[in-house]
């Protein structure tokens, strides 16, 4: 279309100029990605700030605590409803072992303790680091 008007003075310097330089396409495809990419972080930090925080000590099954007895083999006390399991846990399987009523003397860990997961064992490990 704009050739059939490149006949009219004001349309001649416009039809010229449609040749793009590589350093606008980069540009341009710089800029689309990082648009993409600020998209991405806001939905997920949206969807990190709506979704449900699930813990182990809401739930009405708790690991109170555990012993790694081999490369996969693994003794777990599990708290059910005031009493506790003791579960063996090997490759492929999960074995109970004993049932017991939960220690009068018990109390279970203070809240304030790192989280659990990748945050809380960096935070964990740099804090052995800078004592050191």
């Amino acid at each position: 279309m704009l050739s059939a008007l490149a006949w009219l003075p004001g349309w001649a310097s416009a039809a010229d100029g449609l040749q793009t330089s590589t350093w606008g396409a980069l540009l341009q495809a710089l800029l689309a990605l990082l648009v993409v990419l600020a998209a991405l972080f806001a939905f997920l930090w949206l969807l990190r700030r709506i979704s449900p925080v699930q813990t182990g000590a809401q739930g009405a099954v708790r690991v109170v605590g555990g012993v790694m007895l081999g490369t996969r083999e693994r003794l777990v006390i599990v708290e059910v409803a005031d009493q506790w399991l003791l579960i063996g846990v090997a490759a492929g399987q999960v074995n109970h072992l004993h049932t017991m009523p939960r220690p009068a003397g018990y109390s279970a860990p203070a809240s304030n303790e790192a989280p659990a997961g990748f945050a809380g064992k960096l935070a964990e490990l740099m804090g052995r680091h800078a004592r050191r």
